[in-house]
């Protein structure tokens, strides 16, 4: 047994309370509160000595800073510095301490309504903010910024995969007012000037093409995707529809319950996905008899990211249809976000998603059955026209 002074069983505890951490090994034991020294275990004591090592190497700094910086710093933004590293020390770019602003960003986002350009983006693995879609009838679709484009400066501030948070809040703004936006394609440096407007996830839309094939594109996976999906389905089984393509290109994905439900509605019964966090701990995701007996065909592309790599790959490993397009993003891990007692939140990265047969999605993605790849040479005016459209020619091909 380890004996420490009661003063620095104090400074212990403080660091405990502080961080959050609980302090349970076999056998503590404090005799009493006025005695000026009290019995850990070892391990404790290593704890202990680690702790007063790091924090206060921590306070140190932080003196250091507020004594001989050459102006006066905020301490709430400094500490916020300190909470951001921590999750940049992880090495994962989806996971971030969000500050209350940047919070309140992501959380609007999520409610499918927001003032802003229009564009889905993530950071990539050589530090840039990758677009991984435009969103379908936006400042940003419709300026023809593309996915796979890196947004490298927003109204002359320069912004990295570490700042993609900032990023995004300055690309929001209120409806009608300019921002101006730097992508690097290739090798070329291109700008865009764009109007912020109000954006209103229509995530669904449906149509009848010629040779009575239907077609349902779905956008994101937002809350209302799958009623939406469900009555579009059930409209094309009343019309009596010979064949259904399911367009997920560019869609970057969403909410995973979502996409479970759209999963459930396509596949025979059995398992759609599973998850493992870093205890090997499974949970799966299975679907219900009742599948749609329309023959079909799942459409993705390099802009399919996380969601709907669930349904596409779910699709290709059960085979009841074919995925038609190019291997998609390849992010298959899911983000826990927990909201702070101070209003700021935590997004961490706390487990990946898997094919039902065990293949691995993430920094892999999902290859299509056929792949069928589209230039820029197809495109008329910056518009991918239906007859060009050679993705979308394979899988009408695949239902005659």
């Amino acid at each position: 047994m380890i004996t420490l002074k009661k003063r620095n069983l104090i400074i212990l505890l403080v660091i405990a309370l502080c961080t959050g951490i609980i302090i349970t090994a076999g056998y503590t034991q404090i005799y009493s509160i006025a005695t000026d020294q009290i019995g850990i275990s070892a391990e404790e004591y290593e704890d202990y000595h680690r702790m007063k090592q790091d924090y206060g190497r921590l306070d140190s700094l932080v003196q250091l800073i507020e004594q001989k910086y050459y102006m006066p710093v905020d301490r709430d933004k400094l500490y916020e510095g300190i909470y951001k590293g921590l999750f940049a020390g992880i090495g994962d770019p989806y996971s971030a301490y969000l500050n209350k602003q940047e919070y309140e960003n992501l959380m609007i986002a999520a409610s499918g309504e927001f003032e802003g350009i229009g564009v889905t983006v993530a950071p990539d693995k050589n530090g840039y903010i990758n677009v991984v879609a435009p969103i379908d009838d936006t400042p940003a679709f419709k300026a023809g910024i593309k996915s796979e484009d890196k947004i490298i400066a927003v109204d002359g501030v320069e912004y990295t995969g570490e700042t993609i948070d900032a990023a995004v809040a300055a690309m929001r703004g209120k409806e009608g007012t300019e921002v101006t936006i730097q992508v690097l394609r290739g090798d070329t440096t291109l700008e865009f000037t764009l109007k912020r407007a109000k954006i209103i996830l229509q995530t669904v839309k449906s149509e009848i093409l010629e040779g009575q094939i239907g077609y349902i594109r779905i956008s994101s996976f937002e809350k209302h995707t799958a009623e939406d999906f469900r009555k579009a389905l059930r409209n094309m089984e009343l019309n009596g529809v010979k064949g259904l393509i399911i367009d997920l290109r560019d869609n970057p994905g969403g909410l995973v319950d979502v996409c479970i439900e759209i999963a459930d509605a396509l596949l025979p019964e059995g398992i759609i996905t599973y998850t493992e966090d870093r205890h090997g701990q499974r949970n799966y995701f299975t679907s219900d008899p009742g599948a749609t007996e329309i023959p079909f065909v799942v459409m993705i592309n390099g802009g399919s990211a996380s969601a709907s790599e669930i349904v596409a790959a779910a699709v290709k490993d059960s085979e009841p249809g074919k995925i038609v397009g190019t291997t998609s993003y390849g992010k298959g891990i899911i983000q826990e976000i927990v909201e702070l007692n101070n209003g700021d939140a935590t997004k961490l990265t706390v487990m990946q998603y898997f094919s039902p047969k065990g293949n691995v999605i993430h920094e892999k993605g999902v290859e299509p059955d056929y792949i069928v790849e589209i230039s820029r040479d197809d495109f008329t005016d910056g518009v991918l026209l239906k007859e060009n459209d050679k993705q979308l020619q394979k899988a009408l091909e695949l239902l005659k």
